[in-house]
C-alpha cells in the first residue's frame, strides 16, 4: 500500500496540492464569515459589506480551484487504475504456467474489473480526501490559535476520542473485506460457468436452473457486500455520534468564552465550524484508514509470486544438438505417475512422433519440454543446459507449440498468424502454404484481413488449427511441438500439412498422435510409443 502512496505522489502531486489549497480556502471562508457577522454585531454596515465582498471573491476562487482539482484528481485516478492493472499483468506474466492455472480465468477477470473498482473506491479516492483532511486540520489549527489557545486544546481533546474509535473496528472490517473479495471472485467464476453452460441447459429444457443459479449467485454477492457496507457504516456512525457530542461541548465552550468577552462574539457563528473541522477531519483520517485496510487484501494480489521461478536464471543462447530427458517422472498433484523414469533423445533437425493411448502422458511430455510443468523428477537438457535452471520464456524462445485446442484472438487472420509483428509478405505466404491455408484465404472476401470472431467462431475447427500451424511456422523456432494439431482436419489437408512439415529439413518436429498409419510412421526418424 505504501508503494502506491509514493507512486500516487509521483504520478500527480498537482491534484494533491490543489486539494490542500481547497482546504485552506474553506477555512478562509469561515474566517471571513465570522468577520462579516462581527460587523452586524457592531452595527457596522461598511464592515459587514466589505467582509461579505471578500467572502464572495473567495467563493469564486474556491469553485474555480475545485474544478481544476477535479480534473487533475480524476486524471490521477485513471493513471493509478491503469498502473494497478499493469502490476497485476506483471504479476501474471512473471509467474509460471502452473501458478497461472491454479486460478480460473473468471477470477482473473474479477481482478481486472471488480478489484480495480474496489481499489478506486477504497484507496485512490480516500487518498485525496486523506490529504484534504490533513490540510483542513492544519489550517483550522492556525485559525483557532488566533482566537484563543484553549480552543485548540479542546479541539484536540475531542479529536483524541474520535481518532481512538476506528481501532475498535479495524480488524473486523479487514476480515469482512477479505471475505468479500473471496466471495466476489467465487461468484464471478460461478457466473462464467453458468453463462458457458446456458446452451446445454436450454437444449435440455433446464433454463429454470440458469435463473435459479443466477439468483443464488446474486444473493451471495449482495450478502457479502451488505455485510461489508454495514460494518463500515456502523463504524462511521459510531464515530459520527462521538463527533456530535464533541461538537456540542465545543460550542458550549465557545459560547462561554464569548459571553466572558475573551473572544469576539461572532466566533460563535463560525468558530464551532473551524473546531469541528479539526476533530471531524481527524475522525475521517481514522475512517480512511479503515478504508485502506479494507483494500489491503486486493493490493496483496500484485505481490503473489511463484518462489520457484526466482532462482532460474540460466540462459540458453543456442539449441544445436539435442533435447534429452533423463529419468524423468511426473504426476499431477497426489495422483498416479503419468511418466515414470522416462529417457528420450530428440536430435535437432530430425522428425519424431509420440504415439500411445489417451492419458498415457504424450501432452504432459510436451509441456515438460516447453517448461510449462515444473515439479518433475529427473533432468531435461537442451544440449548441456538443464532447463530446470531456466525461466519458461528462456526455454520457449527456441520452441513453437501447436496445441489441440487452438485459441484465436478476436481479430484478423493476419494478426492471429503474425501475433501483431511485422513479417515480409513472402514469409507469411510460405507459412500459409505449408499449413494448407492458401485456398481458404482466397475464398474469404477480405483474405488475411478477415475477422475470425470471438475464439475464432467465424472459422471451422480445421481452419483454426491451420491458422495455428501457420503462426508456429512463421515465428521460425528451432523446434516445433504439435499436439494433435491436425485432429480437426479432413484427411486430405492433414496429409498435406504432415508432408509439408516432414519436408522441412531444418525443422525439428515432435508430433503427438493417437493414430498414425504404418506408412506415415516410416517417414519419421523415430516413433516413440508412450
Amino acid at each position: 500500500m505504501r508503494k502506491y502512496i509514493v507512486k500516487f505522489w509521483k504520478i500527480n502531486c498537482v491534484s494533491a496540492i490543489l486539494n490542500i489549497i481547497c482546504s485552506g480556502e474553506v477555512v478562509g471562508l469561515n474566517l471571513l464569515m465570522i468577520r462579516a457577522m462581527q460587523g452586524i454585531i457592531e452595527l457596522n454596515l461598511y464592515k459587514f459589506i466589505r467582509w461579505m465582498f471578500w467572502d464572495l471573491l473567495l467563493w469564486i476562487l474556491y469553485i474555480s480551484t475545485d474544478c481544476v482539482r477535479a480534473y487533475f484528481q480524476n486524471k490521477a485516478i485513471s493513471k493509478m487504475n491503469n498502473d494497478f492493472r499493469m502490476d497485476l499483468v506483471r504479476n501474471i506474466t512473471n509467474n509460471s504456467y502452473q501458478f497461472f492455472h491454479e486460478k480460473d480465468s473468471g477470477e482473473y477477470i474479477s481482478w481486472f474489473t471488480n478489484d480495480v473498482s474496489q481499489v478506486q473506491r477504497l484507496a485512490w479516492e480516500p487518498f485525496f480526501e486523506y490529504i484534504a483532511s490533513i490540510a483542513s486540520i492544519t489550517f483550522s489549527a492556525i485559525a483557532l490559535s488566533r482566537f484563543h489557545w484553549s480552543l485548540l486544546l479542546v479541539s484536540f481533546l475531542a479529536a483524541f476520542l474520535i481518532v481512538a474509535m476506528p481501532k475498535i473496528f479495524s480488524k473486523k472490517v479487514e476480515r469482512y473485506g477479505k471475505e468479500n473479495t473471496i466471495i466476489q471472485e467465487r461468484c464471478t467464476d460461478q457466473i462464467k460457468d453458468n453463462l458457458l453452460g446456458f446452451d446445454i441447459l436450454r437444449f435440455f429444457n433446464r433454463t429454470f436452473l440458469f435463473k435459479y443459479n443466477f439468483k443464488k449467485i446474486s444473493t451471495s454477492m449482495e450478502k457479502a457486500g451488505f455485510d461489508l457496507r454495514l460494518k463500515n457504516e456502523l463504524s462511521s456512525n459510531a464515530i459520527t455520534l462521538v463527533s456530535i457530542l464533541c461538537q456540542v461541548v465545543v460550542n458550549l465552550y465557545i459560547g462561554f468564552l464569548s459571553i466572558k468577552g475573551i473572544i469576539i462574539q461572532a466566533a460563535i457563528m463560525g468558530g464551532g465550524n473551524i473546531c469541528s473541522s479539526i476533530y471531524n477531519n481527524l475522525g475521517k483520517l481514522g475512517k480512511y484508514k479503515l478504508s485502506f485496510v479494507s483494500a489491503k487484501p486486493i493490493f496483496e494480489k500484485t505481490l503473489l509470486c511463484d518462489d520457484n521461478e526466482k532462482d532460474r536464471n540460466e540462459k540458453i543462447d543456442f539449441l544445436q544438438t539435442k533435447i534429452s530427458l533423463e529419468n524423468v517422472s511426473f504426476k499431477y498433484g497426489d495422483g498416479p505417475l503419468i511418466l515414470d523414469n522416462m529417457n528420450m533423445n530428440f536430435e535437432i533437425g530430425k522428425k519424431y512422433a509420440l504415439i500411445g493411448k489417451s492419458g498415457s502422458g504424450k501432452t504432459t511430455l510436451l509441456k515438460l519440454i516447453l517448461g510449462l510443468l515444473r515439479n518433475y523428477d529427473g533432468k531435461i537438457f537442451f544440449d548441456q543446459t538443464d532447463i530446470g535452471n531456466c525461466k519458461a520464456e528462456e526455454i520457449q524462445k527456441h520452441l513453437s507449440y501447436i496445441e489441440q485446442n487452438v485459441y484465436l484472438f478476436n481479430t484478423t487472420i493476419r494478426n492471429n498468424i503474425t501475433l501483431f509483428e511485422e513479417f515480409p509478405e513472402e514469409e507469411i505466404d510460405e507459412a500459409i502454404r505449408i499449413s494448407a491455408l492458401t485456398k481458404d484465404i482466397r475464398s474469404f472476401e477480405n483474405g488475411l484481413d478477415t475477422e475470425v470472431g470471438e475464439a475464432g467462431c467465424n472459422l471451422s475447427g480445421g481452419q483454426r488449427q491451420r491458422v495455428a500451424i501457420a503462426r508456429a511456422l512463421l515465428h521460425k523456432r528451432n523446434v516445433l511441438l504439435v499436439d494433435e494439431g491436425t485432429s480437426a482436419l479432413d484427411k486430405e489437408n492433414a496429409d498435406i500439412i504432415e508432408k509439408n512439415l516432414l519436408a522441412e529439413k531444418e525443422l525439428t518436429l515432435i508430433i503427438v498422435s493417437h493414430h498414425l498409419s504404418d506408412e506415415r510412421k516410416k517417414q519419421f526418424d523415430l516413433v516413440y510409443e508412450i
